[in-house]
């Protein structure tokens, strides 16, 4: 299970949806207080959030193996976050952002 769950989830009305919600609190992959919040419309957001994502791993010619699928689109996914100020910097400026990718990625400053 991941570390920091979501509280919910927002899906448009497929119907397929809500079945997998359940087999994965069913298998203990998510908490089962998620709630489920269906929307044709709003979710449009976040689907249309995944371009700049999908332009930047383009060049990447995709990845190989999952592991680093994984490490790649989590750190894509961090420095997004943090161009968009998401997170709290431990101190402002280009030093904060160091700071919290090595505190988020355990590598030495």
């Amino acid at each position: 299970m991941s570390d920091y769950p979501p509280s919910s989830i927002r899906t448009d009305k497929l119907a397929s949806y809500p079945k997998a919600i359940l087999r994965l609190q069913n298998e203990g992959l998510l908490p089962n207080d998620v709630v489920h919040r269906t929307s044709k419309y709003l979710n449009n957001i976040l689907e249309a959030d995944h371009g700049a994502l999908k332009r930047v791993i383009r060049p990447t010619r995709g990845f190989q193996r999952m592991k680093a699928a994984a490490a790649n689109l989590r750190g894509f996914e961090v420095m997004r976050m943090i161009r968009r100020g998401h997170c709290n910097l431990p101190q402002p400026g280009v030093t904060g952002e160091i700071r919290l990718v090595n505190q988020l990625f355990g590598l030495a400053a």
